[in-house]
């Protein structure tokens, strides 16, 4: 790990990205909240923002951060649903990897939702699949 206690504490904020394309029919069942499993879009809010706060249990060498806010949107499309992560913390590290892994986690548990009825008929995955996961942003001021 490396070290950061020479750093100033800064607020800190980084906003990431990712899709996952689903099937016509899957996408108007996440609109119409007919998926059996649930609200998909409610609970992959909540995944990724659970995501956030354990990112450094993930991933071995992030630093524990606090967390100061968490803002997951979803654009819901044709085919596809696109996640949008924002973290901000005042801290003397960046909060990119917590916004990633908030990302994933989300597109993960709208996978995880929908995959009863996006399976065909030999159980595989032909349409679903995860993808463009970035970070478009990040800022420190102060």
């Amino acid at each position: 790990m490396v070290e950061i206690s020479d750093k100033k504490d800064i607020k800190r904020t980084a906003i990431a990205s990712g899709k996952i394309r689903l099937r016509r029919e899957t996408i108007e069942g996440i609109k119409k909240g007919t998926i059996e499993k649930g609200n998909v879009l409610t609970t992959a809010q909540v995944a990724a923002t659970l995501a956030v706060k354990k990112t450094p249990e993930l991933i071995p060498m992030c630093h524990p951060l606090q967390i100061t806010g968490v803002d997951v949107n979803f654009d819901v499309r044709d085919e596809e649903i696109e996640a949008v992560v924002k973290v901000t913390t005042v801290g003397k590290t960046g909060v990119e990897m917590e916004a990633i892994t908030g990302v994933a986690t989300a597109l993960l548990t709208i996978w995880d939702m929908v995959k009863s009825v996006e399976k065909n008929e030999k159980g595989q995955y032909p349409v679903t699949r995860i993808n463009d996961i970035k970070v478009l942003e990040k800022h420190k001021s102060g």
